[in-house]
């Protein structure tokens, strides 16, 4: 049998290609070599889409005249080499459900962090402004499945540079860069260069009459020949807080977004980078045409998703604070910034190749313990000691928790911001930020009741 499109991948944004496919008259074929949860293969079957798990069969696959691959699958995966080698035109999700997209504005946001608080907090400016809104991409429901019904007047897409990979028509009418990082470099060959291209092309895309919003003060961004050299006619929102003539900037207290001025201590959303991801969602809101009032509303009703710098208890004046997304060094610099209270950090797990240094400043700054908390605590503990903190090794939350507890004293902040991956012990950032919340609520409730 020949397909008209092989979807790779049956999750979320597998299947969503899939069903998208089929909609629109094409034969279609999802392969996963792994398992298919439960609800997206009743979906699969409830559509009547012949799929696979456990295996590509290459027979099958190399039929197609498209291949649609999802974003967690690597270019090193021998289908994918076989697919190249076949010369089949390979496509993203947001690549093959462009252009069903009908009468709707796009506005992407991609970023090494703060993508999803962004994102969300564009989308909730969005829909509390009564827009047809829908959230999707790396975050929501599928982009293909959301296209199916073509019931919106704006998509909000966080998108990773995954799926940014393989798109060539795609592009938004808003476009938003936050930062670029060094991370998930062993997808790019460890090339930053590679990394960096894959972020640029959410603004290398772009058509004329686009809006281009992005951090001025990120040197990966600013220096880039793509930017400086070409696209006069996309319009371009560039954001440095310590510039006047940005975009948005502070102003003592203010943070000041066009021609509307914020109370710092009203924002939603505390630590530096956060104005500068609370800047770029309203300049987003603003190029879409909302209004600064319905904006200025919107930002008392707005909550993050849990696991970025989520206060979670508080016993004794000592604070509790969930930071489980922090995988990386660049999260942790971000949130290291948003304290004035000394820290007790909780970090460790799995290294991502981690560069303390740029971070060291800041913990002599603002931390006085360090508790580490991983299978192999080597590459912390080699690089923290005899730097003033008091140090403890642990190898479970409860122990890390614990040793934390037994640092702090009224007035101080545990953080939970790792650095690093979480795979040594929990399934991920999310389990692991579940377990450190419902640990500590549990213990100091148990104290309180004490």
């Amino acid at each position: 049998m020949v397909f008209d499109v092989v979807v790779l991948g049956g999750g979320e944004s597998g299947v969503g290609c899939a069903l998208l496919a089929q909609d629109k008259g094409k034969k279609v074929f999802l392969s996963d070599a792994g398992l298919i949860a439960d609800k997206y293969k009743k979906e699969l079957e409830a559509a009547e889409i012949a799929h696979e798990t456990g295996a590509h069969s290459l027979a099958k696959i190399l039929t197609a005249s498209l291949v649609v691959k999802s974003p967690g699958i690597s270019e090193s995966a021998s289908v994918m080499k076989a697919i190249r080698h076949e010369g089949i035109p390979v496509v993203s999700e947001m690549e093959f459900a462009f252009p069903y997209v009908k009468n709707a504005r796009i506005t992407g946001i991609t970023g090494t962090n703060g993508k999803t608080t962004t994102t969300l907090l564009t989308y909730h400016l969005f829909k509390e402004a009564g827009r047809r809104v829908c959230l999707a991409g790396n975050i929501g429901i599928s982009f293909a499945k959301a296209v199916m019904s073509n019931n919106y007047e704006d998509y909000v897409l966080e998108i990773s540079s995954f799926q940014l990979d393989d798109v060539y028509q795609f592009h938004c009418h808003t476009a938003v860069l936050l930062n670029i990082t060094p991370d998930h470099l062993d997808r790019y060959n460890y090339d930053m260069r590679a990394y960096i291209a894959a972020k640029f092309k959410i603004f290398d895309k772009q058509k004329d009459g686009n809006c281009f919003i992005y951090n001025a003060s990120d040197e990966n961004i600013k220096q880039n020949p793509s930017l400086v050299n070409h696209r006069p006619n996309i319009k371009r929102l560039g954001i440095d807080l310590h510039n006047s003539e940005s975009a948005a900037t502070l102003h003592e207290e203010t943070l000041q977004i066009k021609d509307l001025a914020l109370p710092l201590n009203e924002l939603p959303l505390k630590g530096p980078h956060n104005q500068l991801n609370i800047s770029a969602a309203i300049l987003a809101a603003q190029e879409a045409g909302i209004s600064n009032e319905a904006i200025q509303k919107a930002l008392k009703s707005f909550v993050n998703a849990p696991h970025r710098l989520e206060p979670v208890a508080e016993h004794q004046g000592i604070k509790f604070v969930n930071d489980s997304k922090a995988t990386n060094v660049d999260a942790v610099f971000y949130a290291l910034q948003s304290f004035t209270e000394p820290i007790v950090w909780i970090a460790g797990g799995v290294d991502k190749g981690n560069d303390y240094d740029q971070i060291a400043d800041l913990v002599n700054k603002h931390v006085k313990a360090l508790v580490c908390m991983g299978k192999d605590n080597s590459k912390l503990l080699k690089y923290f000691e005899g730097k003033g903190l008091e140090i403890a090794s642990t190898q479970s939350l409860d122990a890390a928790v614990n040793a934390a507890i037994g640092f702090a004293q009224a007035g101080d902040v545990i953080l939970l911001s790792p650095a690093c991956a979480s795979f040594d012990l929990f399934k991920n950032y999310e389990d692991r930020g579940n377990q450190f919340r419902a640990y500590c609520q549990d213990k100091i409730f148990a104290k309180n009741k004490d």
